[in-house]
């Protein structure tokens, strides 16, 4: 069985570091290890407009905002395919299809589903795209056959209802679907990055993230701003680690390097962690550090973002490229899954054959 990933973000703004250490880091990595025989990188613009629909400018606009942040971060179009969701028809069809799989109550006990209707405040007021994203979810996953899904933790139960959908279609129609295996980050610190304020999700809308993009000016006053212990209130009291936000963001972001480049009186991350939980240790010195390592991580990533902007045009290219082929895989997908559900009429041979026989014998 070939091995292929699967994976995206809905565009309804530039992506921030907690996309990066939740999965598009990992993404780039996979792609360099040349182990895969197909990876496809969605931005899931349709999914963005299930809760964004009466601004879909909103979403148009972004969509070139984080193909830039992809490319800006590695992905590769010679490597990973980018492309479009909404120009995938495909992915509409196979969602139409795995609807009658899923109940509704199924969709209401969805964890992921209820979070984010509970903050966006839906309540009974729903659009019914939003509720069932995760049956569109499952649609883009399986057009792909992908094997792999790189994804935070939060997506653990989008994955979980796919592999149901999977197992549900093939008992039903018979193996043809593929079944997906979850891939979450190997550091514990990254499976779901907070927020710059301590709130555990980082989120555009609550206004407490750092963008990949983000200017160095931007990012200090961020950084030095951030959530610590709030019992920690002298140099000498002892500190404590959990829950403090800027010893979370060192340990998603922190190489031994650093130390030696930007606080060479500690030889590693454990020494300063001691330190801190002993008393002795400032906020301030540790969010001066924190900040060095974030501006050396994305200071190359700004940069190569700022060159791709000197073309856009190309970056729609890619993307066109990318979409076209996307459409090529799903369509054959489609085929095996309409000639599994036995609606595959026109070119089911030994069907029109049968009911002519059928027929002449009347």
């Amino acid at each position: 069985m070939k091995k292929i990933m699967l994976t995206g973000d809905r565009p309804t703004g530039r992506l921030h570091v907690g996309h990066y250490v939740g999965s598009l880091r990992r993404r780039v990595e996979l792609q360099n290890t040349g182990d895969f025989d197909d990876i496809f990188i969605m931005i899931a613009d349709a999914q963005a407009l299930t809760d964004n629909a009466d601004n879909p400018e909103k979403v148009r606009q972004n969509i070139i905002e984080v193909a830039l942040d992809y490319l800006a971060c590695g992905l590769d179009p010679e490597k990973s395919t980018l492309f479009i969701q909404s120009q995938v028809p495909e992915l509409c069809e196979l969602s139409f299809y795995y609807m009658n799989l899923v109940t509704v109550s199924r969709l209401q006990r969805n964890p992921t589903v209820k979070s984010e209707i509970q903050m966006r405040n839906f309540e009974a007021s729903i659009p019914v795209g939003f509720f069932t994203y995760p049956i569109s979810q499952a649609a883009d996953i399986t057009a792909f056959k992908a094997t792999v899904v790189p994804v935070g933790e939060d997506q653990m139960p989008m994955l979980e209802q796919t592999k149901e959908i999977v197992h549900k279609f093939n008992s039903v129609y018979g193996e043809t679907l593929v079944e997906p295996k979850i891939l979450l980050p190997d550091n514990e610190a990254c499976l779901r990055l907070p927020g710059t304020d301590g709130k555990a999700k980082m989120s555009k809308s609550l206004g407490n993230c750092i963008y990949l993009s983000e200017e160095p000016e931007d990012i200090k006053k961020k950084v030095f701003s951030m959530f610590t212990d709030p019992t920690h209130i002298r140099v000498e009291d002892p500190g404590r680690l959990e829950g403090n936000t800027v010893f979370t963001y060192l340990d998603a972001f922190c190489r031994p390097e650093y130390f030696a480049e930007f606080l060479p009186e500690y030889k590693d991350l454990d020494e300063l962690k001691a330190h801190y939980k002993r008393g002795g240790l400032g906020d301030m010195k540790v969010k001066r550090f924190l900040n060095n390592v974030l501006q050396a991580e994305l200071e190359p990533i700004r940069n190569r973002r700022k060159e791709f902007q000197k073309d856009i045009p190309a970056v729609y290219e890619i993307l066109k490229k990318g979409s076209k082929k996307a459409e090529q895989v799903a369509a054959q997908t489609l085929k095996e899954v309409k000639a599994a559900m036995k609606i595959d009429y026109f070119s089911d041979e030994a069907l029109i054959r049968e009911q002519a026989e059928k027929f002449a014998e009347e």
